[in-house]
């Protein structure tokens, strides 16, 4: 089979991000298939870490191990995994989220984030990513080696992204990229303070425009794009100011893509002036649909196994229907996006 080269984009989403853990995890069964570079934010700079730390350290089994890793110090399926019986008597998807955002554990932290700021708790306040972040071997994660691996963050007194690439990556850099501002206290990393990368770029696709990079882009989406109805219930509201906050820089980055190529199928521009992208998009919009704020915020290992299998089966579903895409054209109509 014909080797192919990618980029991948991952999407931030809390616990969703299991979701990028499966379709990582199924793209590493495709020994012609090569990452050449990852740009993620929050969730997915996580997963980014990990993969790039296992690749370098022991290739595609190595990085499968260590997004395993990843997902089990963050509640995942492989320490407390259901038995697969109990699966098929589970609640759906949408059942499970509204128990989910009607818990009395998620109910109170709500009401806490309402009335406390993050720095009230003075010297109880702790981060619970720290202890899984530290547990990174950082000389993997930042070595001269692809993937290229950008971690994006938000600096919180600028409103401007920051892209951390090699030696700036560390664990402060990954805290910073998942740091919910009404959760945790901002990260701050040589003097300045920085929050959420999903305000800027969920994710960054800038870093991958390089010249050396192909110009296939595969991005992991977590967030849906579009709701077939209007949100009525508070939670159903604040979900959706939640998903539409966090895909607007991706939507004018992927805005700013369209109008680059229109240009280059005109001839406006000569050529090799401009690169030319194919963008490509992999998703579970219907599965998605049925989650919301409230399941990205508890990594329930029940909730993680199903978003780790429908990830494989998007990714395979993909790569069905788009390998011979992959290097010649893009699969995502832009222009329908913004039509």
């Amino acid at each position: 089979m014909e080797k192919k080269r990618i980029n991948l984009a991952l999407q931030g989403g809390g616990a969703h991000g299991a979701f990028t853990w499966g379709v990582l995890d199924r793209l590493l069964d495709e020994e012609s298939l090569e990452i050449a570079a990852i740009s993620g934010t929050s969730a997915g700079a996580l997963n980014g870490a990990a993969y790039k730390a296992g690749w370098v350290a022991g290739g595609r089994d190595g990085a499968r191990e260590n997004l395993d890793w990843l997902w089990a110090q963050m509640g995942a399926v492989q320490d407390m995994r259901m038995p697969g019986w109990m699966m098929g008597a589970m609640p759906g998807n949408g059942a499970f989220t509204s128990a989910m955002e009607y818990s009395l554990p998620l109910s109170m932290s709500e009401a806490v984030s309402r009335v406390l700021s993050p720095y009230a708790y003075g010297p109880f306040y702790s981060n619970p990513l720290q202890r899984v972040v530290e547990k990174f071997s950082y000389d993997k994660v930042c070595a001269d080696h692809a993937p290229l691996l950008s971690v994006c963050a938000t600096n919180v007194r600028s409103g401007k992204i920051r892209v951390f690439q090699g030696d700036d990556i560390g664990p402060d850099a990954l805290l910073a990229s998942a740091c919910l501002p009404t959760l945790f206290q901002a990260v701050e990393i040589n003097g300045e303070a920085y929050w959420d990368g999903g305000y800027t770029g969920n994710p960054a696709l800038f870093p991958l425009f390089h010249a050396d990079l192909p110009s296939d882009i595969v991005i992991v989406n977590i967030n849906p794009l579009e709701r077939p109805d209007v949100p009525r219930n508070p939670q159903e509201i604040q979900n959706r100011i939640n998903e539409i906050s966090f895909n607007s820089s991706l939507l004018r980055e992927l805005r700013a893509i369209d109008f680059v190529q229109r240009l280059l199928d005109s001839d406006a521009v000569p050529d090799g002036a401009m690169k030319r992208i194919y963008v490509h998009m992999i998703a579970d919009d219907p599965l998605m649909a049925d989650l919301s704020v409230a399941t990205k915020m508890m990594p329930n290992p029940y909730l993680l196994d199903r978003l780790k299998q429908a990830g494989r089966i998007a990714a395979d579903r993909f790569l069905t229907a788009h390998w011979d895409d992959l290097g010649q054209r893009g699969s995502t109509r832009l222009g329908d996006m913004f039509g």
